[in-house]
């Protein structure tokens, strides 16, 4: 008996021109599948990440629905999902409350820190990315440890500090700790960019009569464009909602958004409804520069490479 080898069903025979022994026989070959597997592949993929997407922003959601309710419906359990929208949580927010000199604070510390941190940090992580040695690798990790402390053994040390020096509720002392605390992931995400710039660009800058600082300046530094916005954004970002720092280092001067929407938590329902405005109105520039910082980090890990 001959054994009868299984055929794929999906493989037909394909004619050939092969002359002499091997004449009239066919090479098999695979049907190619239609676009309807793709498409479905498609479309279950987007569905599941539609239901993924409403799932993690159900909360934001449900505040905005809270916020644009009447006050007499906004708390109602079973909620309700029938009354027409009002504006007056954002109104009342603005007229009743001191909002805007919240927001002034939140915007110029993280201004401040962003811009200490990048001054900090450029320098810092080029040498980090250049040199070799050991010392580089023990302060790389004693950062990651910096940064993985828990934030109340860092921020009560700072506010005895803070009292000592007489700058408690004051920007430019949150500012600092915002600093402190974010400059160890600013080093680590810059040193990566850096690295990725080949060192002949060093080396023949070095050539040309450059110094570290000027080749620093002059050449790495534009080349790190993308990187260097990746990194600000980011910084911005952990800055403009910190919480558990400001709320320690500030008091009434220079208390921040997040500070003073927890001020309004427990409170009567029209300045929980202020609260869930004033949260509405931190998380959108949140979420506008979280897209346009993963555009630019992107467009930052394929910079600096050589072409040709």
């Amino acid at each position: 008996m001959s054994d009868q080898s299984t055929v794929d069903p999906e493989a037909v025979e394909r004619p050939t021109t092969t002359r002499g022994a091997d004449a009239g026989r066919g090479e098999m070959y695979r049907r190619p599948r239609g676009p309807r597997t793709s498409r479905i592949g498609g479309l279950v993929a987007g569905v599941v990440l539609a239901v993924v997407c409403v799932v993690m922003l159900s909360p934001v959601l449900w505040t905005a629905f809270s916020v644009i309710k009447p006050t007499s419906v906004a708390f109602l359990n079973p909620p309700t999902f029938t009354f027409t929208p009002t504006f007056d949580a954002f109104v009342n927010l603005w007229q009743t409350t001191n909002f805007y000199q919240y927001l002034i604070n939140t915007a110029l510390v993280a201004v401040i820190s962003t811009a200490i941190a990048l001054v900090i940090g450029l320098p810092a992580a080029y040498a980090l990315s250049r040199s070799p040695s050991w010392v580089s690798v023990a302060l790389l990790v004693a950062a990651l440890v910096f940064r993985a402390l828990p934030r109340t053994a860092v921020v009560l040390p700072m506010y005895e500090i803070a009292r000592t020096l007489g700058i408690y509720d004051t920007r430019i002392a949150l500012a600092l700790a915002l600093v402190a605390i974010n400059q160890p992931f600013s080093i680590w995400l810059l040193r990566n960019f850096f690295a990725a710039i080949p060192r002949e660009i060093d080396e023949a800058a070095m050539i040309d009569g450059c110094t570290r600082l000027s080749l620093l300046r002059r050449v790495i530094i534009p080349l790190m464009g993308p990187g260097i916005i990746t990194a600000a954004l980011f910084m911005f970002l952990f800055a403009f909602q910190e919480y558990l720092t400001a709320v320690v280092l500030t008091d009434v001067n220079s208390a921040t958004v997040p500070v003073f929407i927890a001020t309004q938590l427990g409170q009567t329902l029209p300045l929980l409804q202020q609260a869930g405005a004033a949260s509405l109105l931190l998380t959108a520039p949140v979420f506008v520069f979280a897209f346009i910082a993963q555009r630019y980090l992107i467009a930052g890990l394929n910079a600096g490479s050589v072409k040709g």
